[in-house]
């Protein structure tokens, strides 16, 4: 059997435009195997930092300017980039997909590994809610709607192609169960909790995130709106002008904050607002490591990662009344910074590298003694 270390590795993606979770597991997966090329339909060197010394392969995708800002636009063309990487000389792919990048086409020797952040919410579960919010003239929603049936269809053929797949959380798992009828085992992804700390608490929420609609930063608005204590926003996007029309004084909209001061910011807060469901959340984890207790909408990631009422409080419903519910309980209560912050440490890039290193390991040998490669 050929070790791991002697295994030719390839990443791949779907696109590396912006910084995100799924980025920033893609840039652990690069500093675990430095010498495994990534593939990807899209890159963007300028705003992402990590890769320059990464050899990256971008599709034909990357001619078009105006799919570095708006790869939706271009998700009919996303199987015809995944299907069409030549990843033959590899032994071990592993995809982090989201949306398309799970769907290629290996030869029976390579194992595929798929880290899956999520079925693609846009063609299963949350389908009919992206065709109501998202902003689309009627012609483009029929479009849309026809195309993401046949997006579906694929998406599923593609499930096969997958050796294993990774979730990031449990939640997900159980999505990948429901919708692709296949077990995962989970692995968490990463914060760095040495680049965060602690500092005296003052008087302020905080949220932070894309100012887009299934982040549910109106139910922050609306709650403070009654609550009438200060909240600060951090973070940009579409809704920003409509949500500081409907805000009061005691909401305050930061917009893009750098990471350093975003790290006092975290720090200093009372607690941070977290009122969405997120697949995993890296968010409440960054500001846990800065011993912040979190206040969370009670689904979704958010469940394996806040401990009620020793990191931060849930609450049930994504309505305002809910949401104050749980910010006057909490004012009546304490949380040490200490234990949170070591709560948060779970997290580290240490655990997910052992834990990455360890299911490639197992899943390479196993395929090679199934598939009697040599």
């Amino acid at each position: 059997m050929k070790p791991l270390k002697e295994a030719r590795i390839a990443i791949v993606c779907d696109w590396l435009t912006n910084q995100g979770g799924a980025e920033k597991v893609i840039l652990g997966l690069h500093e675990l195997f430095p010498n495994a090329p990534i593939f990807t339909s899209l890159y963007n060197p300028e705003k992402l930092k990590g890769f320059e010394n990464a050899e990256v392969h971008s599709s034909f995708l990357q001619k078009y300017p105006l799919a570095q800002k708006h790869h939706q636009f271009f998700l009919h063309l996303m199987p015809r980039v995944f299907e069409g990487f030549n990843l033959g000389a590899y032994d071990i792919v592993i995809s982090s997909s989201h949306s398309c990048a799970k769907g290629l086409l290996l030869k029976p020797g390579t194992l595929h590994l798929c880290y899956c952040h999520s079925p693609m919410r846009y063609a299963w579960d949350n389908y009919q809610k992206y065709m109501k919010e998202y902003a689309l003239n009627g012609f483009l929603k029929k479009f849309a709607k026809l195309y993401i049936h046949k997006i579906r269809i694929w998406d599923k053929i593609t499930v096969d192609r997958v050796d294993h797949f990774i979730a990031n959380s449990r939640y997900i798992g159980r999505r990948i169960r429901k919708f692709y009828r296949r077990e995962s085992s989970v692995i968490y992804p990463f914060i760095e909790p040495e680049n965060f700390y602690s500092a005296e608490k003052e008087n302020f929420y905080l949220a932070v995130g894309r100012l887009t609609a299934y982040k549910k930063f109106d139910l922050v608005v609306d709650a403070f709106n009654l609550n009438g204590l200060p909240v600060k926003i951090v973070g940009t996007g579409g809704l920003l002008p409509s949500l500081k029309k409907r805000a009061r004084k005691n909401i305050e909209f930061l917009g893009f904050t750098p990471d350093r001061q975003l790290r006092e910011l975290y720090s200093k807060a009372k607690a941070l607002i977290f009122p969405q469901c997120e697949d995993f959340g890296i968010i409440p984890l960054e500001a846990m490591a800065s011993g912040c207790p979190v206040i969370a909408f009670a689904k979704g990631g958010a469940l394996e990662t806040v401990t009620d009422h020793q990191t931060g409080l849930f609450f049930s419903e994504q309505t305002a009344d809910s949401l104050n519910a749980a910010i006057s309980k909490f004012e009546s209560l304490s949380f040490n910074p200490e234990k949170i912050i070591s709560h948060a440490s779970q997290f580290s890039k240490k655990h997910f590298h052992q834990n990455i290193l360890n299911t490639v390991e197992q899943n390479w040998n196993s395929y090679q003694l199934t598939h009697h490669l040599s």
